[in-house]
C-alpha cells in the first residue's frame, strides 16, 4: 500500500432527476461507488471482452486498506463511536431527505443544502477520526456539490477550504453546465426556465447562485463569468488548483447503451451528457478517458477511473511532459495537432487518451510558441506513481509509455480541408517515449528512450547508462529533457524536446 497518510474518502453522487429518480437512488446503499463492471474496450474485432472490475469502494479496501464502517447506517455508526479510523469510506447520501420513500413529506432538493450537509459529515470525521482534512470524490452534479462547499459555504463561514479538504476528484463533473450541440441555446433556456425534474441546476444562472459566496436566488451572472473557473490559487479562500483532478470522459455512444439518445442532443464531442469543454476546471490536473458519463461503460465503473483516483490521492511522485522549445513550419492555411496517450507498465487500460478520433487532440496551432517561460511549452499530461507498485524485475523501476503523434491539416482559401496530398490517419510523427523512473539515494533517476531505438520487445528492453541530468537542481523539482529524434527537426524545429519534470506528491 502507499505511504502516503490516509484520510477519510467521502463520494458525493450525481444527478437523479425527479422524484422517481431520487427514490430509485436512496434504495442503494453506496450511491453507485459499489457499482464496478464486466466490460472493457479491448479485445478482438474491436469487440468488448470480458473483464471484471470489482468497483472504486471495493478497490479502495483491497488496493489501499480503507474500511467501510456501517452498523445499520453510516449515521449510527457515527452516533455509538467516540473515535472512528482515518481510512473509512463515506457516502453523502444527501438525497435521503428529498425522498418519499420513507414517510413524510420529502424535502425540496437544494445544491446549498447538500454542501451545508457535507461540510456537517466532513466536521464530524474531522473529530473523531482526528484529522485535519478529508479527501472528497464525486460523480457528475456531486462535483457542483463539492464546489459550492468549496466556494460558496466555507469562504461564507471565514473557514479556508484547503484546511478542510485534501483533494477533490471529479468524474465527468459539468464544471461548466450542460450545454447541448442543437437549437442554438432554446434548450438550455426552457430547462432553466422551466426547471424540469431540477435540471435548471446546470444552467449558468443557477450555478453563479451556488457558486459565489453572498449570491441570493435573484442574482445573474456577468455576462463574462464561467461556471468552470474556481477562484485563482492566492485569492482569499481559494482552494489551490493542484489539488484537483478531473476526469473527462470522450465515449458519447456507450453512455446511449442505458440512457437512450442524450449524444445526439449533447453532441459528439462529450461523454454522453457533458461536453468535453465543460468537464474540468481550467488549471486543474485532468486526464482523458473512452469511456461514457455513466452505464456499462461509465467512467465511475471502470479501472480506468480507479488507476487515476488512486494515484492522484495516494501517489508518490508527479510526473508531468511537456514539448518545449517548439517551431512549428509557417505554412499558409495548415495547423497542427498533437495525439498522446499514457500507459503504465502492469495496467491492462490506458490512463490518459487524446486523440482526434475522440474528438480531443492537442491544438499546436503554427509557427513558433513562445510561451510564458520563453519554451513554447505545449503540456502534454501530468500523472501521478505510486513507489509501492514499482516492478518486482531488476530494474525496480515505474515505467510509462507516453505515445505522441504529430498531424498536420490543410485548409483551402475557401476553408474546406485540402486533402490533394492527405493520407488519412497518417501522423508526420509517431513515436512512444519509455520512461523509467527510479530513485537514487531518494532522488529521482530517470532513463528516457524512444522506442524507435530499443531493439526487440519493450518487455524486454533494460534501461542501461547514465540517467537524465536533472537540469534544475536548485528547484526543489527534478527537470530533465529528452530531445526528439531527428526525423521531427523539419516539423518541430531544431531544438524540440520532451521536458520530465518530477515532484514529490506525498
Amino acid at each position: 500500500m502507499s505511504q502516503t497518510q490516509k484520510l477519510p474518502v467521502i463520494y458525493v453522487r450525481g444527478f437523479a432527476g425527479g422524484q422517481s429518480g431520487i427514490n430509485s437512488a436512496v434504495t442503494d446503499p453506496f450511491l453507485g461507488f459499489n457499482a464496478g463492471s464486466t466490460h472493457i474496450r479491448i479485445g478482438p474485432d474491436n469487440k468488448p471482452s470480458f473483464y471484471q472490475f470489482e468497483s472504486p469502494l471495493l478497490r479502495l479496501m483491497v488496493d489501499e486498506g480503507y474500511q467501510l464502517l456501517v452498523h445499520g447506517s453510516q449515521e449510527n455508526y457515527l452516533d455509538t463511536h467516540a473515535e472512528i479510523p482515518a481510512a473509512g469510506i463515506w457516502i453523502h447520501r444527501f438525497y435521503d431527505p428529498s425522498a418519499s420513500t420513507w414517510g413524510g413529506k420529502p424535502k425540496e432538493f437544494r445544491i446549498e443544502d447538500a454542501a451545508q450537509d457535507l461540510l456537517e459529515l466532513i466536521e464530524e470525521l474531522r473529530a473523531k477520526a482526528h484529522v485535519d482534512r478529508v479527501h472528497l470524490v464525486a460523480h457528475s452534479m456531486g462535483g457542483l456539490i463539492c464546489r459550492c462547499l468549496i466556494q460558496k459555504i466555507l469562504p461564507q463561514l471565514g473557514i479556508e477550504p484547503a484546511d478542510y479538504v485534501a483533494k477533490l476528484f471529479t468524474y465527468g463533473t459539468p464544471h461548466g453546465g450542460i450545454a447541448f450541440d442543437v437549437g442554438f441555446g432554446m434548450l438550455e433556456r426552457l430547462r432553466d426556465a422551466t426547471g424540469v425534474e431540477g435540471a435548471e441546476i446546470f444552467g449558468r444562472e443557477r450555478m453563479y447562485q451556488y457558486l459565489t459566496p453572498g449570491a441570493t436566488a435573484k442574482d445573474e451572472p456577468p455576462e463574462d463569468w464561467d461556471p468552470r473557473v474556481m477562484p485563482a490559487d492566492g485569492e482569499p479562500f481559494a482552494f489551490p488548483h493542484r489539488q484537483v483532478f478531473c476526469l473527462v470522459g470522450t465515449d458519447p455512444g456507450d453512455y446511449d447503451v442505458a440512457h437512450g439518445l442524450s449524444s445526439a442532443v449533447v453532441g459528439p464531442r462529450s461523454d454522453g451528457l457533458v461536453q468535453i469543454d465543460n468537464a474540468y476546471v481550467p488549471g486543474a490536473f485532468r486526464a482523458y478517458v473512452h469511456r461514457s458519463h455513466s452505464g456499462p461503460y461509465g467512467l465511475v465503473n471502470s479501472e480506468e477511473g480507479f488507476q487515476n483516483l488512486r494515484r492522484f490521492l495516494f501517489g508518490d511522485l508527479k510526473v508531468e511532459s511537456a514539448l518545449v522549445h517548439l517551431q512549428l513550419p509557417e505554412e499558409k492555411n495548415t495547423a497542427w495537432q498533437a495525439e498522446v496517450t499514457l500507459s503504465i507498465r502492469g495496467l491492462q487500460i490506458v490512463m490518459h487518451e487524446r486523440t482526434s478520433a475522440q474528438w480531443c487532440p492537442i491544438q499546436l496551432g503554427s509557427g513558433t510558441r513562445p510561451g510564458p517561460d520563453g519554451d513554447g511549452a505545449v503540456p502534454l499530461v501530468s500523472t501521478f506513481l505510486c513507489e509501492n507498485l514499482a516492478s518486482p524485475t531488476s530494474t525496480g523501476t515505474l515505467r510509462y509509455a507516453l505515445h505522441l503523434r504529430i498531424l498536420s491539416l490543410r485548409e483551402r482559401d475557401n476553408g474546406f480541408l485540402d486533402f490533394r496530398d492527405h493520407i488519412e490517419q497518417t501522423p508526420d510523427f509517431d513515436d512512444i517515449l519509455v520512461v523509467d523512473v527510479g530513485s537514487d539515494s531518494g532522488v529521482p533517476a530517470l532513463r528516457a528512450t524512444w522506442n524507435s531505438a530499443i531493439v526487440g520487445p519493450i518487455s524486454d528492453y533494460e534501461p542501461a547508462g547514465p540517467t537524465l541530468a536533472d537540469e534544475d537542481p536548485a528547484s526543489g523539482r527534478w527537470v530533465g529533457t529528452v530531445p526528439l529524434p531527428d526525423s521531427t527537426r523539419t516539423i518541430l524545429g531544431e531544438d524540440a524536446r520532451i521536458r520530465l519534470t518530477v515532484t514529490d506528491w506525498s
